[in-house]
């Protein structure tokens, strides 16, 4: 009998030992699937953020190229003497490039031909050239310098553009 009891004792101990093994074993898993879920939890709150910052910045791109739209439309509908005013001081700032050249060409937007032969009565050896795309101003060149001065409102405006954008995003989106 006692060779039986020492058996149902050991086999009670091997039972109890499997228990044991089969409930750490289970708590580990349990412990793994907890922490991929929390992994995985992380992963996707972190996808998200960097979707919605995305998202974010692609609407403030998008407003920001809105208004440069607006401001070029408002540029390039300046009229009168205002634009007679604003064209001949970019045609001053690039004629003091040419000295003395002998026959210098100025190009600008077709619409300101008229202007531009007005302006140019006041300047020995200029001409008008063919029109180029431009808001206005003025792009100058000669043949004998090979030097070429962009100043269209174009070329002004992506200037100040670009030295102010952190401001002009700061103000429209209260950084």
């Amino acid at each position: 009998m006692e060779i039986r009891s020492e058996g149902e004792e050991r086999a009670e101990e091997i039972v109890s030992e499997a228990e044991d093994d089969a409930e750490e074993i289970k708590a580990e898993a349990e412990r793994d699937a907890e922490r991929a879920i929390e992994q995985e939890r992380e992963q996707k709150l972190s996808s998200a953020k960097l979707e919605a910052k995305q998202e974010r910045l692609d609407a403030r791109r998008r407003v920001i190229e809105e208004i440069k739209g607006d401001v070029e439309a408002e540029i390039a509908a300046i009229e009168g003497d205002e634009r007679a005013e604003l064209t001949r001081t970019l045609l001053d700032a690039a004629a003091a490039e040419f000295g003395d050249a002998d026959a210098v060409t100025v190009h600008g937007r077709a619409d300101d031909e008229e202007l531009l032969e007005t302006i140019l009565e006041e300047y020995e050896g200029f001409s008008v050239g063919e029109p180029t795309d431009c808001l206005g101003g003025v792009v100058v060149e000669s043949d004998a310098s090979r030097v070429r001065v962009d100043n269209t409102f174009d070329s002004v405006l992506e200037s100040a553009w670009d030295d102010n954008l952190r401001e002009i995003s700061a103000r429209l989106f209260e950084e």
